[in-house]
């Protein structure tokens, strides 16, 4: 468990008008706890998560030497890859995972000319709060799918919540102060290929 953060003190900013004895500009930072966050779909706050992990991006880079250069190596960057994300929360008579997951499967392994509906994507937004209750950062899954939903273990000699958990791959990630998205994608792919 990590360390307690210390008690707040006053911000240098308001002690000095936003400048520090160097004169550069000093802000407060305000930070959040992991315990405080939502999770929207559909444009609406859904359910208590107890865990949101795996989220992440790591961009892949290629190393290359050049003869006769023996301090430095260039770097040639690639293409992001998105962890997926795993969803966590007590099992509720809503179903809006399931809901998602089997609009899916209705449509996995037929044929392109029948009339099913097409798979749903979603723009998923995660939100986070500092404990005055303020978004503090809204990270925003784009295009969102449900790739597998697994259900808890059920024993009769248990007296824990029993934990549901949906696991999303996305084809980007967009990270803002304030809500964005949050629904599904009805227009489609823009001319340059993304989700809007």
């Amino acid at each position: 468990m990590p360390a307690p953060l210390p008690p707040a003190q006053p911000s240098t900013s308001s002690r000095n008008n936003g400048n520090n004895k160097n004169g550069t500009s000093v802000r407060e930072l305000n930070y959040v706890t992991a315990n405080r966050f939502y999770v929207e779909i559909q444009s609406n706050i859904t359910a208590c998560f107890t865990e949101c992990q795996g989220l992440g991006v790591t961009i892949k880079a290629e190393k290359h030497y050049e003869g006769g250069v023996n301090d430095q190596q260039r770097i040639f960057l690639g293409q992001a890859e998105f962890t997926d994300v795993t969803l966590k929360r007590g099992i509720t008579n809503d179903l809006v995972f399931w809901d998602w997951i089997s609009k899916i499967l209705s449509d996995v392994g037929r044929n392109k000319g029948n009339n099913l509906p097409k798979k749903e994507r979603r723009n998923i937004n995660i939100l986070v709060f500092n404990p005055a209750g303020e978004t503090m950062q809204c990270w925003t899954l784009i295009g969102a799918v449900p790739v597998a939903w697994k259900s808890a273990s059920l024993n009769a000699d248990s007296n824990t919540v029993a934990i549901e958990e949906l696991t999303l791959s996305y084809e980007g990630l967009q990270v803002d102060k304030s809500r964005t998205g949050g629904s599904s994608i009805s227009g489609g792919r823009d001319s340059l290929g993304y989700f809007a």
